[in-house]
Order: structure tokens, then C-alpha cells, then sequence
């Protein structure tokens, strides 16, 4: 097996944060140990993305908001019970 077949093929993973938000440090937290690489939007610094991440996400207006491959994931709890269900590396494209 080549380099190229042995690679896994991540999703993009984008989380909507507020700098203070303990939930969105838990979010960010998860997705580090586990290695993944993430888009994060601040709606802080920059409001305008509040009203995409508002019209994405369902009109859930809390943060974080999180998508994985364009799948609105929800928040950060919603992505922990994915971990803990064992089913958040296969949404990643990674495995355990």
C-alpha cells in the first residue's frame, strides 16, 4: 500500500464561537485530541456571520455551532453524545 491509499480523507469541520463560551472551548478541546483539523468562525469579530450561522443552523441562535461536512451537527453537547455513541470518527472520516 502507497502514502496515498493509507491517508484518510477528513470533512471539513466548522465551528461559529464566541471567544468566552465554555461550551465552544469543550467543542474546540474535543476536536484537538482527537487531531482534527477545524474552520473557526468568531461571530464576535465578525457579526455578519451571526445571520449565516443563525439561517445554517436552523435558526439556532447559541454557539458553538457546528457542521461536519456541511451537516449541522448542533452544538456542543450534540457532539460529545456523537463521541460517546461512537459515532463521531465516522462522520470525521477518521478512525479510532
Amino acid at each position: 500500500m502507497n502514502e496515498t491509499t493509507c491517508a484518510m480523507v477528513m470533512v471539513e469541520v466548522e465551528l461559529y464561537t464566541t471567544p468566552f463560551c465554555l461550551y465552544c472551548v469543550r467543542a474546540r478541546a474535543l476536536l484537538e485530541r482527537k487531531g482534527v483539523a477545524f474552520r473557526e468562525i468568531d461571530i464576535i469579530k465578525e457579526p455578519a456571520r451571526r445571520i449565516e450561522m443563525v439561517r445554517r443552523a436552523g435558526g439556532r441562535t447559541s454557539v458553538p455551532q457546528i457542521f461536519i461536512g456541511g451537516e449541522h451537527i448542533g452544538g456542543s453537547d450534540e457532539l460529545l453524545a456523537l463521541d460517546r455513541d461512537d459515532e463521531l470518527d465516522a462522520k470525521l472520516g477518521t478512525s479510532k
